[in-house]
């Protein structure tokens, strides 16, 4: 995409610029101490979850899925998904060589995740 920089300027110049497909906003965690956020509860069908995600050369993020009040469930804490490194805008996420959510579909459950140095621009359930 292209714009007009100091339009009625004499040091008027045109710029270039990009868009991320399907990453126009995003919920970013800073390297130092990092930053998360939890969904409210949501129903999904589907057998996995794909974020559209970048994160810096030192930077990840992982992912946990909770019920409805918050407690993590077996399988899918935190701890058990390894840090996500890299930029996709489709990359499935895993716990511990599992990707498989079906068991869930359905049912209420709330996403938290942790960004440091990240950015999370969209989430999905793969049908």
């Amino acid at each position: 995409m292209y714009y007009s920089e100091l339009y009625r300027s004499p040091e008027s110049r045109l710029r270039r610029c990009t868009l991320r497909t399907d990453g126009f906003v995003s919920v970013e965690g800073a390297y130092t101490k990092g930053g998360e956020f939890t969904t409210h509860p949501l129903r999904f069908e589907g057998s996995g979850l794909e974020l559209n995600y970048s994160t810096s050369g030192g930077g990840s993020l992982q992912v946990e899925l909770q019920d409805e009040k918050g407690a993590p469930l077996p399988g899918f804490r935190l701890a058990e998904c390894p840090e996500i490194f890299g930029d996709k805008i489709e990359g499935i996420i895993r716990w511990k060589q599992k990707e498989d959510v079906s068991s869930l579909s359905g049912k209420p459950v709330r996403l938290r995740v942790h960004l440091r140095d990240a950015r999370l621009y969209a989430f999905r359930f793969q049908v």
